[in-house]
């Protein structure tokens, strides 16, 4: 089963495609699975559509509202707030969205519809180096 850890810097909240690189990783690999792993506590992955920048601009300002920050007068409840008012709202924000993907893969390619692109959602405002899984199970 190969597998491959991707480095994803980010700049604060934000969706960030690496489909070209899962892409990549899968090429000539035949048919089977491709998973997707985050390996942290404040972040997630999502299948979302690439062609239309206000999809992710809109999926922002949903998760704002959503799960405002700390500091916010409905999240005074909040007791966890060790790196910042950004800190346990990502974490929120992380156990109500996926953290792993399977992705069919078929000839080699990941097989996504046509406006599909694979990314990692920070849900925090400060930059992070996100760690990002990929793993590959073939058909037998």
């Amino acid at each position: 089963m190969p597998a491959q850890e991707l480095l994803i810097d980010t700049n604060g909240r934000s969706l960030l495609e690496f489909t070209d690189q899962a892409a990549g990783f899968v090429s000539g690999m035949g048919d089977g699975l491709l998973t997707c792993f985050v390996r942290h506590t404040s972040c997630s992955l999502l299948i979302q559509e690439n062609a239309d920048p206000d999809v992710q601009r809109d999926l922002l300002a949903w998760l704002a509202r959503f799960v405002p920050d700390a500091d916010h007068p409905s999240m005074s409840y909040l007791r966890h707030r060790a790196e910042g008012p950004d800190d346990m709202p990502a974490h929120i924000k992380a156990a109500h969205l996926p953290v792993s993907l399977s992705i069919p893969v078929l000839g080699g390619r990941l097989a996504l519809g046509t406006w599909q692109g694979i990314y990692l959602l920070e849900h925090r405002t400060a930059p992070h180096r996100r760690r990002v899984l990929l793993q590959f199970l073939a058909d037998r």
